[in-house]
């Protein structure tokens, strides 16, 4: 973990025993030095996710031809030629291109020190371009985020960083990636932080906003500051159009569940097929796809960003909308099962906008005095399923703020997200990453489990307050009651003066009596350390985390636990024999 750069922590070390000021020092500065790495990071992933962008449409170009008409033959054998290449490369020279990305980048964060080989995203770049533009249907912002955390793990090896910052630098290279696919900063770290990290310092904030916002200037200096897709007015007009938002979340929440469990069911079954079909699966995923696009909806293929602008702008159908958000679900899981490499993120979109403006046309025709705008319907569509299918509840909202640009619509975003994204928690308890991490025999960190974990907390295993007294309390009345068995486990709690606590032992008072000590008062017992601060003992409060409490239960027998307000007033004490017996029955439960 980076140490968060402040300047206390500088002014602590200048006071702390000689040679502490200078490791203060090599920190502050080490962590400075990160910081500007995180801007290169961000520049060589934004040039990065440029030349991805160039090649995909330079593959569809050639592969699928650049006119209006797209030629029938080009449609089937385009994705099916493309699909037997990728496999070959994927088989034989990077093996480690296959999925999305995202729990690669997780796996070199919590399993392999930070380290993605460089060929990975080699790979990553020439299979996700060759897929993506022959038609297969997945997206470029996964494959983005994995190529922009291999490329920070290659110059964090190259400038030979210590272990801590290279584990970092897997999901500082992975935002500046998404960022730049996305061309949206603010959802790229939401999302890093939701789903990669699952928490965040300020260095490791710091380090991943550096890294997003500077890949992102680099690549609008190249593509332009235009956002993926041209947004019409939207607004909400009135709040009984709530109850239909609502009825979309519902609708993408199912959605959702139905996407991640045909991918989750499907990939085994493929996997468990004799080894050879590994060079057909992405073959005959791109001529099925080419098949739907024969048939009649080639917008199924590739990342769709410019159908999702047509839906926005009403160009088509309520019914052809629905259409399409079934197709989009059946071929990219084709494709993403196949081990096609590449990404989900734009796949979801796609679904999404076509879901949403399909619900909000069937709403407005079933019921034409709401009022509705397709573009709006769209846009909170695309977080709904962002929100059920991907399970990143908070990026979801961001996303569609960022992208919209506007913050009129942010009260039906955060109903039916919060909708869908209940649903999906009810009906699929397991996030798809999750899924698929333990499909492929890893165990990552859920991010999902941890934030819905009970947190035990210190109240939780305290006891009840014990009977204390000041340190100028009788020496000999004290150890008579501690004999007679008056305070717990043989310790007695003391407040001492003006402020702050401490404890003396049965052992302690006994030895002062038999030293012919007894008329002397407990403060002499405290003093003998050579002050009263040199025996005052730390204090808890009800509602900090039990595992607060293990910081301090090995080395003081007793630790009072105090109310915030008053930190006179005690509320309990706690032993480590209270926290162990905590923890052992919260195992059990």
């Amino acid at each position: 973990m980076i140490p968060p750069v402040s300047a206390p922590a500088v002014e602590l070390g200048a006071s702390s025993a000689p040679g502490a000021g200078a490791v203060m020092h090599s920190l502050f500065r080490e962590d400075r030095f990160f910081l500007i790495l995180s801007v290169f990071i961000g520049i060589f992933a934004g040039l990065a996710v440029v030349c991805l962008r160039f090649a995909i449409d330079w593959s569809r170009i050639y592969l699928l031809g650049s006119g209006a008409e797209l030629n029938p033959m080009r449609l089937l054998l385009a994705p099916t030629l493309a699909g037997v290449v990728i496999a070959i490369l994927v088989i034989h020279f990077f093996p480690l291109s296959r999925g999305s990305g995202v729990n690669q980048t997780k796996a070199a964060l919590y399993i392999y020190n930070g380290f993605i080989p460089l060929r990975t995203a080699v790979g990553k770049f020439i299979c996700s371009a060759l897929a993506i533009g022959s038609g297969q249907s997945l997206g470029p912002e996964d494959p983005s985020l994995q190529i922009g955390a291999c490329l920070a793990s290659a110059l964090g090896r190259r400038m030979r960083l210590k272990r801590d910052h290279m584990r970092l630098l897997a999901p500082v290279g992975a935002a500046a990636g998404l960022a730049a696919a996305f061309n949206a900063p603010i959802s790229a770290v939401l999302f890093v932080i939701e789903e990669v990290i699952g928490r965040w310092t300020a260095g490791i904030l710091g380090s991943v906003v550096l890294s997003a916002v500077s890949s992102v200037v680099v690549m609008r200096m190249f593509l332009g500051s235009e956002p993926l897709f041209r947004i019409p007015p939207v607004e909400m007009r009135r709040p009984s159009e709530l109850i239909a938002y609502a009825i979309l979340g519902i609708v993408g929440g199912l959605a959702s569940v139905a996407f991640a469990s045909g991918i989750t069911t499907l990939r085994p079954l493929c996997r468990k097929l004799p080894r050879w079909t590994e060079y057909a699966q992405p073959a005959v995923a791109g001529l099925l796809i080419g098949i739907i696009a024969l048939l009649g909806a080639p917008q199924v293929m590739g990342a769709g960003y410019e159908y999702i602008d047509d839906a926005m702008h009403g160009q088509f159908t309520w019914q052809f909308l629905a259409i399409l958000a079934l197709l989009k679900i059946v071929a990219t899981m084709l494709s993403f099962v196949s081990g096609t490499p590449g990404g989900m993120f734009a796949p979801t979109l796609f679904i999404g906008a076509m879901l949403g403006a399909a619900v909000g046309g069937a709403e407005h025709a079933l019921l034409p005095h709401l009022g509705w705008s397709p573009g709006t319907y769209a846009l909170v569509g695309m977080g709904v399923l962002f929100a059920g299918f991907l399970r990143v509840p908070m990026t979801s909202v961001f996303m569609v703020l960022e992208v919209s640009g506007n913050y009129s619509i942010i009260v039906p975003v955060i109903v039916a997200n919060t909708i869908a994204y209940l649903i999906s928690r009810a009906l699929a308890p397991v996030a798809i990453f999750d899924a698929l991490s333990r499909q492929d025999g890893v165990e990552l960190p859920s991010m999902e489990e941890q934030r819905e974990e009970s947190i035990l907390r210190v109240e939780d295993a305290m006891r009840p307050p014990v009977k204390l007294v000041l340190e100028g309390a009788d020496l000999v009345d004290r150890a008579e009651k501690l004999a007679g068995g008056e305070q717990a486990d043989g310790v007695l709690l003391v407040r001492l003066e003006p402020t702050g606590w401490s404890t003396v032992t049965r052992e302690e008072l006994m030895a002062q009596v038999a030293e012919g000590k007894g008329g002397e008062t407990l403060g002499s017992i405290l003093e003998g350390a050579g002050s009263a601060g040199a025996r005052q003992i730390p204090y808890l409060h009800p509602d900090q985390p039990l595992d607060m409490a293990l910081r301090y239960v090995d080395r003081w027998p007793l630790v009072p636990v105090v109310n915030r307000a008053d930190l006179g007033e005690l509320e309990g004490v706690i032993t480590q024999h209270d926290v162990l017996e905590r923890y052992r029955d919260f195992g059990g439960e």
